[in-house]
């Protein structure tokens, strides 16, 4: 009944020969409509031995020169923008940033709430000051150059990239209002105009019969054609109920049948030699992928159970390190990368991610907070990546944030969100609701 997504092929020594995009057309014909479709992935899955040095030398030569070539479409502004003030606003639960250039132009965005009510001390102390007399249009320089500011790069991880990635949206989102462009298209070419939505279900100790009450209810409102949900006890915690992820994936894929695409996310809660048993069980009933299998951290067993497994394996929510994706992708330890909008540090370096996952043959699926605009932000990004995997995570907007959007519903029309093309953001915040903030100081 259901496909056991053989192979044949070696992805890696097809990896160490061909391009991506020649490489496309290997992908065996067993795969069923609904696996293909959703991964597209130009190469075939493991079993298979590891690779050798050589290749991955070469895989690492590639991906350097790969992270030389600049993002941002700097010759869209051939005068400097610079910046007068970056400002964080605060309001009751909400955390915004705007900046203004002397010249007038303003760009504001929407901080994750959820982390900034902690974080913003280091964005007022340590991050903010770095900014005001700089060329907006070097914000690829200035990424770099703000984690040594301070000696900022010692609180590397959530604490620096959530504060920068709200400083990088109110910069895009001004640089976007001033060219009349959406923030895609400043990064890279629009490939994406829509995306097709997964919805998610994101909770554990309920019964598998109450995760498949949940996630009909949520499909009745998204309609998406895809849906995940959690697996194990998260980062290693005992699950509960006891062996819920054994009886949930069969029962999930018996509700919703073969046409459903499935994944499912562990947060890290397996060692290698639990998760190999529990990603056979998901090859069986024909999941998507299989997200964090073991610990983020965890890079050589990330490895070896994507050795010993045909289904691909997602990671990336929680990795701080541009370096430790490019370890990830050379040795070919993710097929589906996913960097978070916020916890990465913004949209270059998820760029920089995406553009080396496209290298190696694998997909882009980001990660995004729930909370502020972060789903508007993975969308803009989103549109502009050429590998992006077909389904991404649906998160209802924030209606509590009072804004309008002229080009987008925002909402899920059959499984389907138009991505915004006004400038910058694409979406105007009520001067009202801004008014209300106050500025934070040190």
């Amino acid at each position: 009944m259901y496909d056991s997504l053989a192979m044949t092929l070696s992805r890696r020594s097809l990896l160490s020969t061909a391009a991506a995009a020649a490489a496309s057309s290997l992908l065996p014909s067993k795969l069923s409509a609904a696996s293909s479709s959703a991964l597209a992935l130009p190469y075939s899955y493991g079993p298979h031995p590891p690779l050798s040095p050589a290749v991955v030398r070469a895989h690492y030569a590639q991906l350097d020169a790969i992270l030389t070539q600049p993002v941002l479409k700097r010759h869209l502004f051939p005068d400097p923008v610079i910046i007068d003030t970056l400002e964080l606003l605060h309001y009751k639960d909400s955390y915004l940033c705007r900046v203004r250039s002397r010249a007038g132009a303003v760009g504001i965005s929407i901080s994750n709430s959820n982390q900034m009510q902690s974080l913003y001390p280091i964005f007022v102390n340590r991050m903010q000051p770095f900014f005001p007399g700089r060329d907006a249009r070097d914000l690829e320089s200035l990424v770099e150059e703000v984690t040594v500011f301070q000696s900022n790069y010692k609180l590397q991880g959530t604490a620096i990239w959530v504060p920068l990635a709200t400083i990088e949206f109110a910069i895009l989102d001004m640089l976007g209002r001033m060219a009349g462009l959406p923030i895609g298209r400043l990064i890279g070419d629009i490939h994406n105009p829509q995306i097709s939505v997964y919805q998610a279900n994101g909770e554990r100790g309920i019964s598998p019969e109450e995760t498949i009450e949940h996630l009909r209810a949520d499909l009745d409102v998204s309609h998406a054609k895809a849906i995940k949900f959690k697996l194990g006890g998260r980062m290693s915690h005992p699950e509960n109920p006891p062996d819920r992820s054994r009886r949930l994936i069969p029962m999930v894929r018996h509700a919703f049948g073969d046409d459903m695409v499935i994944s499912a996310d562990a947060n890290g809660s397996y060692t290698p030699e639990q998760a190999i048993p529990i990603g056979r069980l998901m090859q069986q009933y024909n999941y998507a992928f299989f997200e964090e299998p073991v610990p983020f951290d965890w890079y050589e067993e990330t490895r070896q159970v994507a050795d010993a497994l045909r289904i691909p394996i997602a990671g990336g929510e929680q990795e701080p390190s541009l370096h430790n994706f490019r370890w990830l992708t050379a040795n070919s330890a993710l097929s589906i990368v996913q960097p978070d909008m916020f916890y990465f540090g913004g949209m270059v370096r998820c760029m920089r991610v995406a553009r080396m996952a496209h290298a190696m043959g694998r997909l882009c699926i980001p990660h995004i907070s729930s909370s502020g605009l972060g789903y508007l932000y993975m969308m803009h990004f989103v549109s502009a990546i050429p590998n992006a995997g077909k389904y991404h995570e649906f998160k209802v907007f924030n209606r509590d944030l009072p804004f309008t959007c002229a080009t987008s519903t925002l909402g899920s029309t059959d499984g389907v969100v138009k991505v915004p093309t006004g400038p910058g953001v694409g979406v105007d915040i009520d001067p009202a609701f801004l008014a209300k903030h106050s500025v934070m100081t040190s």
